[in-house]
């Protein structure tokens, strides 16, 4: 007599229940008179035999995972996500742009409060954030306004597109990014004005943060803060990167350029406190500032791509 699992007409039927109309096992073997493990034969043989064929979609979002998992160990990152590098720095912003996207979509949830540093590459992100599901989110901007930059590359654009996408909240912080002096700092952040923001920002659950690097064409030169001078200057004092206009070295170190400090915003130091703070970067330019981010404890996921992954562990 024939088994039941090598009943072709069965299995087929079986499978169509279970993958097209979506019906448990157990349901579909409570209708058909089955038992439960023979319904789940069924299906391992219909697999087996090539009736039933699995195909991951979207293979382009898997297709770094092994080097992702490399990363992670490495470094203790809680999550990786590599992109496809290019040669274009437009094209290479709007893919890291892209898979931080539709990352966040996944990673933010009602409730929280995400602050947003500011740059090209996050500005490339917020056109990627699609049908987000999260309901109840507050968006809070990282630092101050931005000197001469674009004005949808400051943080205050960034957090209020995002807001826009998520139907949330959007606080604005309305303050320069950076003063001359640190007592004109400290006398700012104690505004009332700034006080909501400032308050939120201890309470982060998310941070997405660019990682910047001191060259002529970064978003700090494009501020109007620092001109070519400064810029060699930091160089010369060998900066390896920056967050939220906060310099730090390779190591992650960043009280070699406290007398730089003079930033309106969130310190980075309160970074190792937040839940999940993503780094969003890529371009072998900024392997260093990528690597003291790590180093420093800034962040614990990183958005990047193929090569400057790969560097990171060579």
């Amino acid at each position: 007599m024939k088994k039941v699992v090598d009943d072709i007409r069965l299995m087929i039927k079986v499978c169509d229940l279970y993958y097209n109309q979506g019906i448990s096992q157990q349901k579909i073997a409570e209708g058909l008179e089955l038992s439960r493990p023979t319904v789940s034969r069924l299906l391992s043989s219909a697999r087996d035999q090539g009736v039933v064929r699995i195909i991951i979609s979207d293979l382009d979002e898997i297709k770094y995972w092994e080097l992702e998992r490399q990363l992670e160990e490495r470094y203790q990152l809680q999550e990786v996500l590599i992109t496809d590098a290019s040669s274009d720095v437009d094209e290479m912003n709007d893919m890291i742009g892209r898979m931080a996207g539709r990352y966040i979509v996944r990673k933010i949830r009602s409730g929280q409060i995400v602050g947003v540093s500011m740059g090209r590459t996050l500005h490339r992100m917020t056109t990627h954030v699609t049908e987000p599901e999260a309901e109840d989110v507050t968006f809070v901007p990282m630092v101050g306004g931005m000197g001469q930059l674009q004005t949808e590359l400051h943080a205050n654009s960034i957090a209020e597109a995002l807001a826009d996408v998520y139907h949330g909240t959007f606080v604005p912080f309305h303050a320069p990014a950076r003063v001359s002096t640190r007592k004109m700092r400290d006398e700012l952040m104690k505004e009332e004005s700034l006080g909501r923001p400032i308050e939120l920002m201890r309470h982060l659950d998310i941070a997405l943060v660019g990682i910047g690097y001191p060259s002529d064409y970064s978003s700090i030169t494009a501020t109007g803060y620092y001109d070519e001078a400064a810029i060699a200057q930091l160089k010369e004092r060998k900066v390896a990167g920056d967050i939220c206009m906060q310099f730090y070295d390779e190591d992650g170190d960043t009280s070699p350029y406290s007398m730089d400090n003079n930033v309106i915003g969130y310190d980075i130091a309160s970074l190792h406190k937040v839940p999940c703070c993503v780094g969003i970067a890529g371009g072998m330019d900024k392997l260093m500032a990528i690597t003291g981010a790590i180093r420093g404890g800034y962040i614990n996921h990183l958005v990047t791509d193929v090569e400057c992954a790969r560097a990171l562990l060579a």
